[in-house]
């Protein structure tokens, strides 16, 4: 796709880009420094900041936004389940995309979606408005997720993949550290709608380096022919069967919505696999699935997402609504999950170096259990046992560290070579789906220990709400023992492919 393209500062640059979806070169200037390659990766990691950031601040904002809207719990989770879902249906189909036509355009694209989306999300004025600017925004996230991996690896040579992935990875770790507290800081000084503002300057200076800076694409695979009927389905398909999670305990088991949309899911997830079986170039090769490690890795790999982000979801409401907490304290405590999970991934990548993937994630599993076990025990609204609350985070976050990077390792190694691409694939969709079913499976079980609120955790006894809190831990504790279990009998494999290794990340 190189060609006499015009400069990026030129108007003739931006006529082919939006008229033909022609890539600009980067500016000459920077491209002829000797530490090019890094100033690409440096643009790729504030992408993967930014969405981090975004991530872990919207679990803060979930109690505030349900005094806000008065909105009950179900509505309330969609906020963030609506914004996983749509990563989870488009990501796949702008990795395909970029296959086609590149990656620059599509990745300063997503910057731009981002920064309007997360623009309008600060002036929604109802709940059903800031999920629909929601969508908007994670298909921006989407965008920069299914390119980030790709830009790295053809900005570095074979010997630099490791350390520009690396990068990538230690700005996702710090922007998921940091981005409660900041969430916390700007709820008690500025309001909920900066939480979304704060993505505005950030995106924009990702957007301008990446105009400036990122490289064409220098050539594209031949690909086949796009997947439009799997594009199609897999967004309805996966939905509808969240919509029956994170809603049946509102419509009821007889409701005919619950029976429809059940069916509803059933019927265009089997279309899903089917065309997906069929296709020649699939979105999802599912034909992965039949390898015995590459399911049992990819089972673990949900349910492990499921239990962190059903916790992330449920201790913010225990902080701020049990122990009355500050927004900012609450997101100073909740920070020490993430921080704890990035200081230990190194050393589970390290194990499973060495050790392989079973010991290093069946461990990490028996310290999160540990950590909810403690989370069970002295959660219980007294102020004198919250230090051991936030113990029982620092704990829980320290086993997922250990868990995360040998299973992640385990599943690609279980992959052909050349099939690590979609491997990936296949990984970051059973992630964030893993997301999804934790927030809305959390949410319906706390609303449900609630009684007759209408599902809402306003003016709702201390002992109900820790009562309904320690059901959702008994419940992740379940599926973290499920998640071991499951470590333990499945092979374990010491290599992996290392320039695939970071196709597990959130941008």
């Amino acid at each position: 796709m190189t060609d006499a393209s015009p400069g990026p500062l030129s108007i003739g640059a931006l006529r082919a880009a939006v008229v033909e979806g022609r890539e600009p070169p980067p500016l000459q200037s920077v491209a002829r420094l000797a530490a090019y390659r890094w100033l690409v990766v440096g643009t790729v990691c504030i992408g993967s900041f930014m969405g981090q950031v975004d991530a872990s601040m919207t679990q803060v904002l979930l109690p505030r936004l349900e005094v806000e809207f008065a909105a009950r719990l179900s509505s309330v989770s969609w906020v963030a389940v609506a914004y996983l879902l749509a990563m989870a249906s488009f990501t796949p189909i702008f990795g395909r995309l970029a296959d086609m036509v590149g990656r620059k355009l599509l990745y300063t694209g997503g910057f731009l979606l981002f920064i309007v989306g997360s623009g309008l999300c600060g002036f929604a004025t109802d709940l059903t408005m800031l999920i629909v600017f929601r969508i908007l925004q994670s298909i921006g996230a989407a965008l920069l997720v299914s390119n980030s991996i790709a830009i790295i690896v053809m900005a570095t040579g074979p010997q630099e993949h490791g350390r520009g992935l690396g990068l990538q990875s230690a700005a996702q770790a710090i922007g998921l550290g940091v981005g409660p507290a900041v969430g916390g800081l700007i709820l008690d000084t500025l309001g909920w709608q900066w939480a979304f503002w704060i993505n505005v300057p950030v995106g924009l200076i990702g957007l301008i380096l990446g105009w400036l800076v990122l490289p064409q694409t220098k050539s594209l695979p031949d690909t086949g022919r796009f997947d439009w009927q799997g594009a199609l389905l897999i967004a309805p398909a996966l939905t509808a069967i969240v919509m029956v999670l994170n809603e049946g305990h509102v419509w009821g088991l007889r409701s005919p919505l619950l029976i429809g949309c059940l069916l509803f899911g059933t019927v265009f997830l089997a279309l899903f696999v089917r065309a997906e079986r069929r296709a020649e170039t699939p979105l999802l090769d599912l034909h992965l699935l039949g390898k015995g490690s590459f399911l049992l890795g990819n089972t673990a790999n949900f349910l492990s997402y499921a239990v962190l982000f059903g916790v992330f979801f449920l201790i913010p409401f225990v902080l701020v609504r049990i122990y009355h907490d500050s927004a900012l304290a609450a997101g100073l405590r909740l920070s020490i999950l993430p921080v704890t999970l990035g200081l230990l991934a190194p050393v589970g990548g390290a194990l499973f170096d060495r050790f392989g993937a079973r010991a290093p994630t069946c461990s990490g599993m028996l310290i999160c259990i540990a950590g909810l076990a403690l989370l069970y025990f002295f959660l219980d609204g007294t102020a004198d046992n919250l230090p051991l609350v936030t113990l029982a985070l620092a704990i829980f976050g320290a086993g997922q560290g250990l868990f995360i990077s040998p299973n992640t390792s385990s599943i690609m190694a279980a992959a052909p070579p050349e099939q690590t691409g979609q491997a990936g694939s296949v990984l970051n969709v059973v992630r964030l789906i893993g997301m999804s079913a934790g927030i809305a499976g959390a949410s319906t079980l706390f609303a449900l220990g609630l009684g007759k609120t209408g599902g809402s955790t306003l003016d709702v006894p201390t002992l109900s709400l820790v009562a309904a809190s320690r059901d959702v831990l008994l419940l992740l504790g379940g599926l973290t023992l499920l998640a071991g279990l499951i470590s333990l009998i499945r092979p374990g494999h010491r290599k992996a492919h290392r320039t695939d290794l970071g196709r597990h990340m959130t941008a």
